[in-house]
């Protein structure tokens, strides 16, 4: 049951985080302002593909092409940031903080 509400407070506090995120994508006339928005994701996608199904061959690959997939989101300029209260960061922290702990150790240790 535990875990069960961990998932759930994970969920949400990706939610609140996620509030004031916007991906967008807009029309280049040029070619090489598209590469860093199509290399992102290509490298997010095999970045999943290869922790979820080779994790064992692959070792940390797939964990550094999803750090690269998630910078190149940023260098794409499909990224923006609305600002955010102090209130509604703390709440999706304690959420995800929460969370976490309780799918990993089953309980909260304060």
């Amino acid at each position: 049951m535990s875990r069960l509400l961990g998932i759930a407070l994970l969920i949400l506090g990706i939610y609140f985080l996620g509030q004031n995120i916007i991906f967008a994508t807009h029309y280049s006339p040029y070619l090489w302002r598209d590469i860093p928005a199509a290399a992102s994701v290509l490298a997010i996608m095999v970045g999943v593909i290869s922790l979820l199904f080779f994790s064992r061959q692959t070792g940390n690959l797939g964990w550094i092409l999803l750090g690269l997939g998630a910078v190149l989101v940023f260098l794409s300029g499909g990224v923006m940031l609305k600002p955010t209260s102090l209130w509604n960061f703390f709440i999706s922290f304690a959420a995800l903080a929460g969370g976490f702990q309780l799918i990993t150790q089953g309980r909260l240790r304060f």
